[in-house]
């Protein structure tokens, strides 16, 4: 694991109450991650998410993830916890246009301390949202303990790829995204069984370099003028953020970042 002093829980509020959250959308869907819907419907299969069940979605920001289970794998509800209150208000609007209030609800809290009650959920989920976390152990800690014996924890993360990340390479990455630390596979593994519960996939999706490589030709080929509306036409900041994207895609081409698939089961 690598991490780094000075970026929490307020960092991460900033971003996604403010423009750069939306420049994120912008660029990567109302589902902002990795390989947006063939990345959500690759961890639905694998997790085996079945039709009528429940499920949790820790760091859910505007919900899209649930959007998309309770309408491709026909869940029965979701729950979905986040801590910026932008978010949580934008996707509940969202839900209520689609009709989908009565099945997806939202709860403003932290993903490691929820409130929630224990043993009740068929799942948990998450997409590459718990890079934001810096207290994983309570993390992984508090999915487990939402789980209903031989329940599923299934999600997708940014973590440190087979090539490992100087420190120097490290720092910068981590305080452009506002990550507090990274993990690597082993990591979450290890995290996962501590709790309780079955390893059953952990890979490298192969999604991550080709996914910012798209990202940085829609920036510069066709979305200029809408990022820069975004940030308030601030060409210098754009250019900065170019090459902090940049810097990723380098690190992502040489294998140091990734995104990982993980499924778990509680035993």
């Amino acid at each position: 694991m690598k991490s780094i002093a000075g970026i929490g829980l307020s960092d991460v509020q900033a971003v996604y109450s403010g423009p750069e959250g939306d420049l994120w959308e912008l660029i990567m869907g109302e589902q902002v991650h990795v390989g947006g819907f063939v990345s959500s419907m690759d961890l639905a299969q694998k997790a085996g998410i079945k039709a009528g069940t429940t499920g949790v979605d820790l760091c859910c920001c505007t919900g899209a993830g649930m959007r998309f289970l309770t309408r491709f794998r026909n869940v029965a509800a979701m729950v979905g916890v986040d801590a910026t209150q932008k978010v949580i208000d934008r996707g509940r609007e969202r839900c209520q246009r689609l009709g989908l209030s009565d099945r997806v609800s939202f709860f403003l809290a932290d993903a490691c301390d929820t409130d929630l009650p224990s043993g009740r959920a068929d799942f948990i989920w998450g997409e590459d949202a718990w890079c934001y976390v810096r207290e994983k152990p309570q993390l992984i800690a508090e999915a487990a303990r939402l789980l209903k014996p031989e329940g599923t924890i299934a999600f997708t993360d940014w973590i440190e790829g087979p090539e490992e990340l100087t420190a120097a390479e490290a720092e910068r990455l981590l305080r452009f995204m506002k990550f507090p630390s990274i993990q690597d596979l082993r990591d979450y593994c290890d995290l996962l069984t501590a709790n309780g519960c079955e390893v059953i996939v952990a890979e490298n999706t192969g999604r991550f370099a080709p996914c910012v490589d798209l990202y940085l030709d829609m920036l510069n080929k066709q979305m200029t003028y809408d990022a820069l509306r975004i940030i308030g036409f601030d060409t210098a900041l754009l250019e900065g953020m170019g090459k902090e994207m940049q810097f990723m895609q380098d690190m992502a081409h040489k294998g140091k970042i990734i995104q990982a698939l993980f499924v778990a089961r509680k035993r």
